[in-house]
């Protein structure tokens, strides 16, 4: 489908015009309670899912999903869970992604559950239609199963008694004409991890060539007839409201039209400089609109709690102990920062309303539409084209609702793209958090006791993988000064600052190697393979320099990073990294590197440079020139190991990564000065 083209269909009709083909019906269990949760009460995974494959006359393979591409390269891994269980070439596949008209809902992409749940669904469907492609070649041919090969989207008869050599129908000749339904049990066989074929190599990035020459078409290329451009007034504190509005010098300006609905206002206008010069030439006035700034805000954040008999059990350990410690670490607000800023292209016909939007939840985004507008469902669609970089921060649909209001008011398409500086100021941040560790060592260096409670940040790999008799874990949700949702690795990061960190310090305190007072309290054998390999690959029982370390565990993935650094000044500069990654079976190697490594990158920016500057409903630093992000400069050598477990199934791999590299960071840094630094971001005194 093109850019420019909006086919109003609903799914019968879509497959009616695909002609005959193969429908797998899976008998799934519902989702499980996270993804519920994203939903909001919505429908859980339906039992019969015609629509995840349907294999056309001219032998492509259409597989549907709601899973969104926003860089990770989904498409291709999902195309591989396919292609390796069907059996069928790559080329041959088209994914149709994030269209709530086409596909089956999804409740987005998150929580790094697209290869362990989603690739295992297809998986699971692909092999059902490889088994009922098997039985149609077995009437065909007249043979028995063992007789039939498999391969490239065809069946092979290898005839034993005839010089005619082999009976050979493609999967489209076996289903001509007809339309078939199988089932998905408990029982379909999959290929074990150690026999993949396509998955578990380096396939290339599906359409990769169209992103490398600048063919791919993002949220702001879409073109539809008649489109105008919208700009929406923003007000100039959080909380402040429109008290008046002067529009008249703004409607002088030629294709202008001004919306206004309650506090919302926006232009439209023939281009996007138009706009932008009409909503300049708006004259309003605002009244409240405050807030706390940085210099309180662990005041803010901070609960207060009742320890109960867990505290005292605590209290009794550390009384024990031969080494205690009690620190509270900080992390401030920071900015996802995605390559492509929010934008969304909306269109009203008879009633129904298209959006396409980035976004991570094209179903969330249209239960948003469907609550501004009081529609019913079946009048909005939301169509998702692949998006530059969302880091969790795309789960909401504010331009796509933006630009549909706009659109609507206007009686013509509209296209909004908020700037960088509007990206920084009205999307949500990372939350910052207070994290308080009490914990305690005997004399040998085991662990005696850990108390550890995150305020505000969140619960993400919050528990200790580490072995410890009294432990009291908590997480304690707070009033947040500023807007906030989820980020790469959620509270992940900041658990495992905090956790790594008195970790370090618990070892220093007991004159204990950083790594040996690790595999001392650790009896988890996948994170000790991680730890065992960075330490080995990096040279850690002969560094030299000023070296760290730290690993952790999150949502299926296994890290451990090794890291020297040299102090410059007050600069940290990081000179090398070593990573030690699992997450079970590995679909894509190359991809898998490629998730590793941006994690690190990404978790370089929160440990040394990003914070979100705020005071008085203002945010004081809302451009790149002021909010300092990782630079190319800023990134050493890295050095990935994948630790690759065909024994065990396929976890996601674009969150955990994140956690390990800035107490890794922290460690080098108090070998070097024997001074901890507590706050994330990190900064020499």
């Amino acid at each position: 489908m093109k850019t420019s083209e909006a086919p109003q269909m609903d799914r019968r009709h879509f497959f009616k015009l695909l002609g005959g083909g193969l429908f797998v019906a899976y008998m799934a269990e519902p989702v499980n309670a996270q993804e519920r949760r994203g939903r909001r009460g919505g429908p859980a995974r339906p039992m019969e899912v015609s629509a995840w494959i349907h294999i056309g006359e001219n032998g492509t393979v259409r597989v549907f999903t709601g899973k969104t591409e926003v860089g990770q390269n989904i498409r291709t891994s999902l195309a591989q869970a396919v292609a390796e269980e069907l059996p069928v070439r790559i080329p041959s596949i088209q994914m149709v992604m994030a269209d709530t008209d086409l596909v089956p809902f999804d409740m987005g992409t998150f929580g790094s559950r697209s290869t362990p749940d989603m690739a295992l669904h297809l998986r699971k469907v692909a092999a059902a239609a490889r088994q009922e492609l098997v039985r149609l070649a077995v009437e065909r041919f007249g043979t028995q199963e063992q007789n039939l090969i498999l391969q490239d989207g065809e069946v092979i008869w290898q005839m034993e008694h005839s010089s005619g050599g082999a009976q050979i129908a493609s999967f489209a000749e076996l289903l001509k004409g007809k339309q078939l339904s199988a089932v998905v049990t408990d029982e379909t066989k999959l290929r074990p991890a150690a026999e993949w074929r396509v998955a578990g190599t380096s396939v290339p990035k599906v359409d990769g060539k169209n992103f490398v020459t600048g063919r791919h078409h993002y949220t702001t290329d879409i073109q539809r007839p008649g489109l105008v451009h919208g700009k929406v007034l923003r007000a100039p504190a959080y909380g402040a409201k429109l008290k008046s509005l002067d529009d008249a010098q703004a409607k002088t300006l030629p294709g202008v039209t001004v919306v206004r609905d309650g506090d919302f206002v926006g232009v439209t206008a023939p281009n996007p400089a138009v706009a932008t010069q009409a909503i300049g030439l708006l004259k309003a006035e605002w009244e409240g609109g405050e807030g706390p700034s940085n210099k309180e805000l662990w005041q803010v954040l901070k609960n207060n709690f009742n320890r109960g008999d867990d505290g005292r059990k605590i209290d009794d350990a550390l009384a024990s102990s031969a080494h205690k410690l009690e620190q509270a670490y900080t992390v401030e607000y920071i900015a996802h920062c995605p390559l492509e800023t929010r934008a969304g292209v909306a269109e009203w016909q008879d009633g129904k309303v298209t959006v396409w939007t980035g976004t991570q939840r094209p179903f969330g985004v249209k239960d948003e539409l469907v609550s501004a507008f009081s529609l019913p469902p079946e009048k909005v669609r939301v169509i998702v084209p692949d998006t530059g970089s969302g880091y969790g921060g795309k789960h909401s649909g504010e331009a796509a609702v933006e630009a549909a209001r706009l659109a609507k008011a206007a009686g013509k398409p509209v296209k909004l793209s908020w700037t960088r500086e509007e990206e920084f100021w009205w999307a949500y941040f990372r939350p910052a958090g207070v994290i308080e560790v009490k914990a305690g060592v005997d004399a040998d260096g085991k662990l005696t006791a850990w108390e550890f409670h995150n305020h505000n940040s969140g619960g993400a790999a919050i528990e200790t993988p580490y072995e410890v008799p009294a432990k009291f874990v908590r997480s304690h949700g707070s009033k947040s000064p500023l807007r906030q949702g989820s980020y790469r690795g959620l509270a992940a990061a900041a658990n495992g600052f905090a956790r790594e960190s008195a970790m370090d310090e618990l070892a220093a305190a007991a004159g204990i190697d950083p790594l040996e007072f690790r595999l001392k309290n650790l009896k988890d054998e996948r994170l000790r393979a991680v730890l065992e390999a960075a330490a080995k690959s990096f040279g850690w029982s002969n560094r030299k320099g000023h070296c760290g370390i730290a690993c952790g565990i999150d949502k299926g993935g296994y890290i451990a990073n090794c890291v020297e650094i040299e102090l410059r000044g007050k600069t940290v500069k990081v000179k090398r990294i070593v990573a030690a990654f699992e997450c079970g079976a590995i679909v894509n190697p190359t991809h898998l590197k490629n998730q590793v490594e941006g994690s690190i990158v990404m978790g370089l920016g929160g440990a040394l440079f990003e914070a979100i500057q705020f005071a008085d409903g203002k945010i004081l630093n809302p451009a790149f020139s002021k909010y300092r992000v990782p630079r190319f400069s800023d990134v050493p050598p890295i050095e990935t190991v994948l630790v690759n477990r065909t024994d065990l199934p396929s976890a996601g791999a674009g969150e955990c990564p994140i956690m390990a590299i800035a107490p890794a960071i922290g460690s080098a840094i108090f070998e070097a000065k024997k001074e901890r630094l507590r706050a994330m971001p990190m900064k020499l005194a």
